[in-house]
């Protein structure tokens, strides 16, 4: 249930979700200096799979030269997403590489050694009068450009663009709430880009047909940030667009979390905010949208926060996809002595790398390398005391104490009635658990575990069906062969059958009809050879011997005539003697 809370400095009302927690923000770690630009590396290592769905296939070989910004690889299926080359040069292998994943597996990247020289492709044309063009013009453009979700879950964004005619559009949610601790690319990225942003919210609301209210969460703990998007919406603001400035309070930034505080309208269990006919996205995404659709240039970059007491440098710089962790650090001046833990993401949602040898892809927000007395995680977790602080600080309002128990037993059909995946993983749980139980990892545990029985399943059906199809070949393939060796047998069984006249000649010498309708081949060779012996007894009466020379060439004809002319004259011979 959503109560209300207070009002926005604008006095527009706000809305509270239930628990929530205030962990130590830590932004201005990496906010003291603007961002920095992006540096080449030595190597590019870009992930097929970079998003969620099915991975890109590779449109490029080995050896390949390619330009800044060309299609390397094409999005395979309906959520997918394309993938470009970050900068010029030669494609120096395509195969399994070290990724960011909690398992540390590998997986298909297309590896790029830069060449340094920055050459472009051929970009598409701007489309600066995308407001008279068909919104699905605009919606290729952007799919074209690779864009996913910048806020961290990186799902394709033409997806979310195009939520069908069963679902229209009335709202637009712009999150610039970045709730996450230690993390400030946004905040950086709305100081800098603030009338992108802008641009990018009008081509949204163009391509999904917005005509209602467009608003811009953002937490009050941004003021530069707040100050730069109220002076470009004064320039430049789309008509009914509303910068809402809430509350700070982890996890705010969440889709469902941000809509409710804005709305005060709760999606239900497993829903979508298109059900309720709004769209959320990230402003990553909408600078992103704007620099595809207004300048022709694909997803190729992204900002990252580099920050934690165990870098020598914190900031936020800006990273060409694919960039290695360890050569992004490097540029930062490096770790600081003693730095044992890196993490992709923020304390709270983020994952432990067990390599800074893995690239950066467009999901990826922040890199953390806390001091070692930063982030104490070395408590040992004890029992549950069932004290319920989790289930009160829960923004999903679940039972985090029932999950965690039905995960150990490894109880999966009770952890889905549970509604395990309404979990968003923030964190929250874990955060105010006094026992330090992981309990994020259990349910990470959890998900997976039913994924892949759920996949298991999938596959054992498939090859159930395959072999119910193949045994019931095997078996029609059977019946027919049985059956045509019982109508061969029947026919034999006709024809040796006493006092039957199946397979004798009539008067004409032809053969009987049964025959005849059963096998007409033999019907027609018997034809021919009472047709053969009727002409030879017609021949014996005249006292004609039959001569074979109907196959005889003119030559041999003639040698035929000969020898019967000599034998006529011996014969003549005889006679007179």
């Amino acid at each position: 249930m959503s109560l209300p809370r207070d009002l926005s400095p604008s006095g527009r009302r706000l809305w509270r979700f239930h628990g929530g927690v205030h962990p130590p923000e830590e932004k201005a770690l990496s906010t003291a200096a603007p961002i920095a630009p992006a540096l080449i590396p030595d190597r590019l290592v870009l992930p097929l799979q970079q998003h969620i769905g099915a991975p890109a296939q590779p449109l490029v070989a080995v050896g390949e030269r390619v330009l800044k910004g060309q299609l390397i690889a094409q999005a395979d299926g309906a959520v997918s997403a394309n993938l470009h080359a970050p900068t010029s040069g030669q494609i120096s292998a395509i195969g399994e590489h070290p990724v960011a994943h909690p398992s540390g597996l590998n997986a298909p990247c297309i590896l790029l050694e830069p060449d340094g020289e920055e050459r472009r492709a051929e970009l598409p044309e701007p489309l600066a009068d995308f407001a008279q063009r068909d919104p699905g013009e605009v919606l290729a453009r952007i799919r074209w450009a690779g864009i996913v979700g910048l806020g961290g879950a990186a799902f394709p964004s033409a997806i979310k663009l195009a939520p069908g005619p069963d679902l229209p559009i009335h709202s637009l949610i712009i999150n610039a709430a970045e709730c996450e601790p230690y993390i400030s690319c946004d905040d950086m990225l709305m100081r800098r880009d603030a009338a992108k942003l802008v641009q990018g919210i009008h081509i949204l609301r163009h391509v999904l047909g917005v005509t209602g209210e467009c608003l811009i969460g953002i937490e009050d703990n941004k003021p530069e940030a707040i100050t730069a998007l109220q002076q470009a919406l004064a320039a430049h603001a789309p008509a009914h667009t509303e910068l809402v400035v809430i509350p700070t309070l982890y996890p705010s930034g969440g889709e469902k979390q941000l809509i409710q505080v804005l709305t005060g309208q709760e999606l239900a269990s497993k829903g979508i905010p298109a059900q309720i006919g709004m769209v959320c996205h990230n402003v990553g995404t909408a600078v992103a949208v704007a620099d595809a659709v207004l300048r022709g240039i694909p997803l190729i970059s992204r900002i990252v926060t580099l920050t934690g007491r165990g870098l020598a440098q914190a900031g936020n710089q800006e990273v060409l996809i694919g960039t290695l962790a360890a050569d992004l650090i490097a540029q930062r001046g490096g770790y600081r002595p003693g730095v044992t833990r890196l993490i992709q993401g923020g304390p709270m949602m983020g994952q432990a790398l067990h390599s800074d040898q893995v690239p950066l892809t467009k999901g990826a927000n922040c890199l953390l390398a806390p001091a070692p007395a930063e982030l104490d995680a070395s408590a040992p977790a004890g029992p549950c005391i069932r004290c319920s602080q989790c289930a009160d600080a829960c923004p999903v309002q679940l039972l985090p104490q029932q999950l965690y128990w039905h995960t150990r037993a490894k109880d999966m059909d009770k952890v889905q009635d549970y509604n395990l995946f309404d979990c968003i993983e923030c964190g929250c749980c874990a955060y105010v658990c006094p026992s330090h139980i992981p309990l994020v990892q259990y349910y990470r545990f959890a998900k997976n575990s039913i994924w892949t029985q759920a996949e298991e399943k999938r596959k054992a059906e498939h090859a159930r069906q395959r072999h119910e199809a193949r045994q019931q070949r095997l078996e029609r393939v059977e019946r027919e062969r049985k059956e045509k060796i019982r109508q061969k047998n029947e026919a034999l069984r006709r024809k040796d059958k006493p006092g039957s006249d199946q397979g004798k000649p009539d008067a004409a010498g032809n053969p009987s009809g049964n025959e005849a309708e059963t096998d007409p081949k033999k019907a027609a060779i018997a034809a021919a050879l009472a047709r053969a012996k009727a002409k030879k007894a017609a021949l014996a009466e005249q006292g004609v011997q039959p001569k074979n020379t109907a196959e005889l060439t003119p030559a041999q004809q003639r040698q035929v005539e000969a020898a019967e002319k000599r034998r006529a004259q011996a014969a003549s011979q005889q006679e007179s003697e």
